[in-house]
C-alpha cells in the first residue's frame, strides 16, 4: 500500500495545491538509475469568468509520479477548486504536461533496451520549482485576485542557486545503493555538476566536457566506493527539441539515439 505523499512545509500551488515531494514509488531492484533536475508540474489554462484566457499553462499541482507522462490531467485539474470570480481551469496543451516524461521513454530508456520499469527515477530536487515565467503570471495575474479574494497565497520556491548540497547529495547516493543499478544516466549540465562532480572520482562539471564526438558514451566512475556505468546525456528540453534549446545538441542525440538502436 502505497503512503500519502510528502508535502513541502508552507508552500502552495496558485489555487491552494500542496507542493509535494515527487519521489520513486517502485523500490525493487533496477537496472538504471535516472537522475533529472527538478520534477515537473500539472499545468492548466487559466479562463477569466468570461472565458479570455489568462495564462496558457499555469501550475497548479505538483505530478502525481516522478517523470510523469500527463495521463488524467483533466482528472487531477477538475478537482481543484476556483472560485466562480477567479474564472476556471482546463488542462494545458499535452505539449505541458507530461513531455519529459514521454521522451525519457522514447529517446533515453527505450534506446538502451530499456523499459520504464527497469528504471529507478530520481531529481536533485524532488519537488516543483516556479520558473521566471510562471512568477511572472502568480505576480501580474494571481496575486491580484488572491488579494481581491482571499485565495491562498502560491509560495512555490524559485530555483536556488545551489541544487543540492550535501545532506540532498547522500540522500541520492541512498537512492542509487537501494536500486541497486549499475548503470546511470544523467540528464544535462545540472546532474553532472551538482551531483557526479561531487560524489565521484571524475571531476567534469558540465556535458560539453564529455566532448561531442564521445558523446553519449558510457565512462566508468566510483561514488561511494562502487563502480558505475555512466552515461552524461543531454536534459529532455535539447533532445526533445521543447521550447528554447540548443540545436546542437538535439542533433547529437538525436544521433545517438539512431546509433543505439541500430546497436540493438
Amino acid at each position: 500500500m502505497q503512503t500519502a505523499p510528502e508535502t513541502v512545509p508552507n508552500a502552495f500551488f496558485p489555487f491552494g495545491q500542496p507542493l509535494k515531494l515527487v519521489k520513486q514509488k517502485d523500490r525493487s531492484p533496477k537496472k538504471v538509475f535516472v537522475l533529472g533536475v527538478y520534477a515537473s508540474a500539472v499545468h492548466a489554462r487559466w479562463y477569466s469568468q468570461k472565458g479570455k484566457v489568462l495564462c496558457k499553462a499555469l501550475a497548479v499541482a505538483s505530478e502525481p509520479e516522478i517523470f510523469w507522462k500527463g495521463e488524467n490531467a483533466d482528472k487531477i485539474i477538475s478537482q481543484i477548486t476556483v472560485p466562480p470570480e477567479a474564472g476556471y481551469l482546463k488542462p494545458a496543451d499535452k505539449m505541458y504536461n507530461g513531455p519529459s516524461g514521454k521522451a525519457l521513454d522514447d529517446l533515453y530508456l527505450e534506446p538502451l533496451g530499456f523499459s520504464r520499469s527497469d528504471a529507478w527515477l530520481c531529481d536533485l530536487v524532488p519537488h516543483s520549482l516556479m520558473n521566471p515565467n510562471q512568477k511572472t503570471a502568480i505576480d501580474t495575474l494571481y496575486n491580484p485576485l488572491r488579494e481581491k479574494h482571499g485565495l491562498k497565497e502560491a509560495s512555490i520556491p524559485e530555483e536556488p542557486n545551489d541544487l543540492t548540497d550535501e545532506t540532498r547529495r547522500n540522500e541520492i547516493i541512498a537512492e542509487l545503493e537501494e536500486s541497486q543499478a549499475r548503470t546511470i544516466i544523467l540528464l544535462g549540465n545540472e546532474p553532472i555538476k551538482w551531483f557526479l562532480s561531487f560524489v565521484s572520482d571524475c571531476k567534469k562539471t558540465q556535458l560539453s566536457e564529455f566532448g561531442d564526438e564521445t558523446y553519449g558514451d558510457p565512462i566508468s566512475v566510483t561514488i561511494n566506493g562502487k563502480t558505475y556505468k555512466v552515461r552524461p546525456l543531454a536534459h529532455m528540453r535539447q533532445a526533445e527539441g521543447l521550447g528554447w534549446h540548443n540545436k546542437k545538441y538535439e542533433d547529437l542525440h538525436n544521433k545517438w539515439v539512431k546509433k543505439m538502436n541500430k546497436q540493438r
